[in-house]
């Protein structure tokens, strides 16, 4: 049931800029180069609904514990809100507002009818029983039955989840409207509606944009190495696509630690490592371990932050030695750092674009499950490529118009977006 008394914000993280913050003072830049009228800016700045439930739920144990979990809706000017739900127990409002505010930009900047939303709940899912977390799961969905659906706020994976959990907030969800309802969340098994091509899909993203960026860069896929922090689903399928491509990818880290090999790591077969020991890459030996924060200042020419925010701040951004970064991540460069790297005159396709494969390819998932039709997988990933590639060149030529970085011409184009919907519609 929704929460009744009077709510304190947990403390963001202080070791990490507020992420909230660093989403805004972008958004700022950006609407005062397209001049956004008070009204307008006021309205995108602030999310339309911001939802805090408390989940009481039976521990394996026998005893009761209450978790709270969060959902934003940030705008649904564009069409339904669409955003991930994350389990982790660094989950604070903040950085669920910054979140559903960028799924609501990720989703303009390539020109999908969805608009911004996130969910989380403070948990820890690795200390957990399945019994427990598809408890936590249910009650989460029942708690937001009056939120979600396939018309009004589609969930979908994030840190912490993935297709199962997604398979058992369907089925509750199902269970209050007395009806299948398929198209209520997106990144479920494939059996149960789940897109093909939906796995790879935010990697194949950011392969398509630092291939796209390369070319205005000049430089050659088989000639460059890169580096990718984050070894989970987004970066193992960017370094293996990339590595397809000819990219030398060099290191890579998860939470184990970070592998180095200047002849390059055999991706497919570190992949193949990870999956069967806990996702992990502890043990690796087709690379030696080095130190993690060294990595993202490491002499390669692509720079890939797959993991978690902030992790490219004003503390380390002076000795980045990639020539492009490209960030698969949700912020992984604080707003702080921003000033750095454009001196330095690296370019970073920004999170808003590069990892917009995967809401991309969510939006297939939801197409697919109203119409009733699975399209094939070389139908998917053709779609998803054009709308990557057509984003890219958008918001490059939006840069190049207004002499801006890369980050500032997305916000721009997607602003842009959301400004005219509304005054097409006839305002507020």
């Amino acid at each position: 049931m929704a929460a009744t008394t009077v709510y304190k914000e947990p403390a963001p993280i202080m070791d990490r800029e507020n992420p909230l913050e660093s989403m805004m003072s972008r958004f700022n830049i950006a609407a005062e180069i397209l001049g956004l009228d008070d009204s307008t800016y006021n309205v995108l700045k602030a999310p339309d609904k911001q939802v805090i439930v408390n989940i009481p739920v039976t521990m394996d144990n026998g005893k009761v514990r209450v978790f709270e979990g969060y959902r934003v809706v940030h705008n649904t000017i564009l069409g339904p809100s669409k955003g991930g739900i994350r389990y982790d127990m660094n989950v604070h409002i903040d950085e669920v507002k910054a979140l559903a505010a960028w799924m609501t930009w990720k989703c303009a900047v390539v020109d999908i009818p969805y608009g911004g939303a996130k969910g989380g709940i403070i948990c820890d899912p690795t200390t957990m029983s399945l019994g427990e977390i598809e408890r936590l799961t249910r009650g989460y969905t029942l708690a937001m039955k009056d939120v979600f659906g396939p018309d009004r706020d589609i969930p979908a994976p994030d840190m912490g989840t993935g297709p199962r959990e997604m398979a058992w907030l369907m089925d509750e969800f199902s269970k209050t409207v007395g009806a299948t309802s398929p198209a209520v969340v997106t990144g479920k098994p494939l059996v149960m509606g789940g897109s093909l091509g939906r796995t790879e899909a935010t990697g194949r993203g950011v392969m398509v944009s630092a291939l796209a960026a390369m070319g205005k860069l000049g430089m050659k896929p088989e000639e460059s190495s890169a580096v990718v922090q984050g070894f989970g689903n987004v970066g193992s399928w960017a370094a293996k696509l990339l590595a397809e491509k000819g990219v030398k990818i060099k290191g890579v880290s998860d939470i184990s630690g970070a592998y180095w090999n200047d002849n390059g790591i055999n991706i497919d077969e570190a992949i193949a490592y990870k999956n069967v020991h806990n996702g992990r890459l502890e043990g690796y030996t087709g690379a030696t371990l080095m130190n993690a924060d060294e990595l993202l200042l490491a002499d390669v020419d692509v720079l890939v932050p797959a993991a978690v925010e902030d992790v490219i701040t004003e503390h380390n951004a002076h000795d980045i030695k990639a020539k492009l970064i490209v960030e698969g991540a949700n912020g992984p460069t604080s707003a702080s750092a921003d000033p750095i790297i454009n001196e330095k005159g690296i370019m970073v396709v920004p999170d808003i674009l590069a990892n917009s494969g995967g809401v991309t390819v969510s939006y297939f998932e939801w197409v697919q499950n109203r119409l009733g039709y699975k399209w094939s997988e070389d139908m998917v990933i053709e779609r998803a490529e054009r709308i990557m590639t057509d984003a890219f060149e958008k918001v490059y030529a939006t840069s190049q118009k207004y002499n801006v970085p890369m980050r500032i011409a997305a916000y721009v184009v997607a602003i842009d977006k959301v400004a005219q919907t509304y005054k097409f519609r006839g305002g507020f």
